[in-house]
């Protein structure tokens, strides 16, 4: 499974093509599911352009990708702690949406990030579990009562090092073997984005690719869009370019 991750916690001063608005995020998941990406993964912004869990900043978002896409292509949100710090208003933010995604990531070294889970999952929301590298979420993940019910592990590797960020990649896949037949999605960031994502490749991992993740191709030019992303990406999987 590829995912397509839209746009993440960047601004437009970190890429002119990132798509912002709920028509952009809509008109770039359909380009990106017509070029071969399964899952879809977004942080919807307020008129700001800043990540926001407001339900109706949510709904707007999630709506406008749905109507956009083919029936059945999941559609993902996130739920980071730097749209809202507090746990307690986090939590508050997200029993309140009125239009659900399929799947929301929820970053396990966050505070509050169970409280989070749970409310997804009394929703009937699939949970992300966002674990990042060098954080000690691994283990504090794999001790929860609710690792056996999160629809997926999202293990994401901050190692930005081109050089070492595989061998990081690696090494955090073999910190949530203990989460056994768990799905785990694999992804990099940056300098990292590339080299992990042929990791994912060659263990048969699920991967993701998109402007939140990498703004340049494994050449070093700078990426057009999500769409130019995900053509590359399906070559690497493919294992077209290795």
């Amino acid at each position: 499974m590829l995912q397509v991750c839209l746009n993440g916690a960047r601004t437009r001063m970190e890429c002119r093509s990132l798509p912002v608005s709920a028509r952009e995020l809509a008109a770039e998941a359909a380009r990106a599911v017509a070029t071969g990406a399964d899952d879809i993964h977004l942080h919807p912004k307020d008129s700001e352009g800043r990540d926001s869990l407001d339900p109706h900043v949510v709904a707007e978002a999630v709506t406008a990708v749905r109507r956009a896409v083919p029936s059945g292509v999941p559609i993902g949100v996130t739920t980071g702690a730097w749209a809202t710090p507090g746990p307690e208003e986090r939590t508050a933010l997200v029993r309140s949406w009125y239009v659900l995604p399929d799947h929301a990531s929820v970053n396990w070294h966050e505070a509050g990030a169970e409280q989070v889970a749970a409310v997804l999952l009394d929703h009937g929301v699939g949970v992300e579990a966002g674990i990042y590298s060098g954080t000690g979420a691994a283990g504090r993940f794999c001790a929860s009562p609710l690792s056996r019910r999160v629809l997926r592990v999202l293990a994401e590797v901050t190692d930005t090092n081109a050089a070492t960020a595989a061998q990081t990649a690696v090494a955090l896949v073999e910190e949530l073997a203990p989460v056994g037949l768990t799905p785990l999605l694999l992804h990099g960031e940056e300098g990292g984005a590339w080299p992990v994502l042929r990791v994912a490749a060659r263990l048969g991992l699920d991967a993701r690719i998109g402007l939140e993740d990498a703004l340049v191709l494994p050449d070093g030019t700078t990426a057009a869009d999500n769409v130019a992303l995900v053509q590359e990406a399906r070559t690497f999987l493919a294992g077209e370019g290795w």
